[in-house]
């Protein structure tokens, strides 16, 4: 009785979804496992072992990405079975250039190649060769036109105002307007939640106005107990997702299809968003690598996130070492130390010939006196002086700009 290994295999987790499918047991994909077992059945062979891809699309993933394709063409080399059985040759794939190879090996370790609906694949001659070739050609064809016509549709939603599907963002929840799609089926459409629209709100605020880091912002919801709508802690991936997303000026978006603003779907004014991309990007080591972005923060320092090297420019950052601890007779040491560090230099960006890093209390220290200083000459000059010397320096600026030029004398 010949050994047989069956490969299921749906390409979405929509489509698992879809038809109801879990993501183990025996109960996923019933329709292409039935058929198997029953082709099976009538053919005298013997199911040795059954696996199952879910979600997983033969077109954009390579096989030799896929997990359950590296482990049957391990057990093809070790000779664990005689037959690869599935429900139709696109299970296999719907690669053109790599997919017919795949299945063309598989026969040449001594496996045959069987579809519940299209019979052995061979290759005993050209012909053989040709319509294996031209098979997984149709399929990949087929796979780029179902992707095509799935974007089409997607931006026509997003187009017309319409939520796509997927999980809801965060500050918005889904309604039944009467809205029916081509199924006849009611659809849900996107609707400001009250509640979590002022999160949203005041993550903005915190970030533009705050200078407050993804990481800080989620430490703050933590302090503030705030949670997303699962209980659970907000990562600050989530949040970065937030403050990148343009349906919080109203825009849908769908690969790269943008719609029209929609005013009942905007949370945040356009302003407000605009500066937040400019931050987000500044502050973005691909963007802006001197990383020169003043940052409105709170710290240990007095000049968090606020100072720079002299040398290259790129922003100082607090770094921490050592520790505070109690000794057994109960005096605290305090072992911690806290210095400026050159982020472009500490971090090999770019060249820098400057010191790597400063002890925070020497340089405070040195700036508090520059700026005590400044404040000092400033409260000591009489007010008439000063309104005097700045009169006198724009006097000299609009008459220098006056002056008509010189003519030149010919000899």
């Amino acid at each position: 009785m010949k050994r047989v290994y069956c490969l299921y295999r749906v390409s979405t987790m929509q489509q698992v979804i879809r038809n109801g499918h879990n993501t183990d047991g025996n109960n996923d994909i019933p329709m292409q496992k039935q058929a198997c077992h029953d082709f099976a059945k009538q053919q005298g062979w013997q199911i040795i072992k059954e696996y199952q891809e879910l979600g997983i699309s033969g077109f954009k993933v390579s096989a030799k990405d896929r997990d359950v394709m590296q482990d049957i063409q391990k057990a093809t080399a070790e000779g664990k079975f005689d037959i690869l059985l599935v429900y139709m040759f696109d299970r296999i794939g719907r690669r053109e250039d790599e997919t017919p190879f795949v299945v063309e090996w598989f026969t040449h370790q001594g496996v045959e190649v069987w579809s519940t609906q299209e019979g052995q694949q061979r290759f005993d001659n050209h012909v053989n060769k040709l319509m294996n070739y031209i098979r997984y050609w149709q399929a990949s064809g087929e796979s780029i036109k179902t992707s095509v016509r799935t974007k089409t549709s997607m931006g026509q939603m997003v187009q017309a105002g319409h939520f796509r599907g997927g999980t809801r963002p965060y500050g918005y929840r889904l309604v039944k307007k009467g809205r029916i799609n081509k199924k006849g089926h009611e659809v849900h459409d996107l609707e400001i939640c009250p509640i979590e629209s002022e999160v949203v709100k005041m993550l903005f605020d915190k970030y533009v106005l705050g200078g407050y880091g993804q990481h800080r912002l989620t430490t703050f919801l933590v302090e503030q107990g705030i949670k997303n709508r699962n209980g659970r802690v907000f990562s600050s991936s989530t949040i970065r997702t937030i403050i990148k997303n343009p349906l919080y000026i109203g825009i849908l978006t769908s690969g790269e299809t943008t719609s029209e603003a929609f005013q009942h779907l905007q949370i945040i004014d356009n302003a407000t968003f605009d500066k937040a991309q400019e931050t987000r990007q500044q502050r973005s080591n691909d963007y802006e690598p001197l990383r020169r972005l003043l940052l409105r923060t709170k710290g240990a320092s007095l000049m968090s996130g606020n100072i720079f090297c002299g040398s290259c420019g790129g922003r100082l950052n607090l770094t921490t070492n050592g520790k505070i601890y109690t000794r057994k007779d109960g005096v605290t040491i305090n072992k911690k130390r806290i210095r400026y560090t050159c982020y472009n230099k500490s971090r090999k960006i770019i060249p820098c010939d400057g010191q790597t890093g400063y002890t925070m209390t020497k340089l405070d220290d040195i700036i508090s006196v520059l700026l005590l200083g400044l404040f000092q000459n400033v409260k000591d000059s009489p007010e008439d002086a000063l309104i005097e010397q700045r009169y006198q320096s724009e006097l000299a600026i609009i008459t220098s700009n006056s002056k008509p030029p010189k003519q030149s004398i010919n000899a």
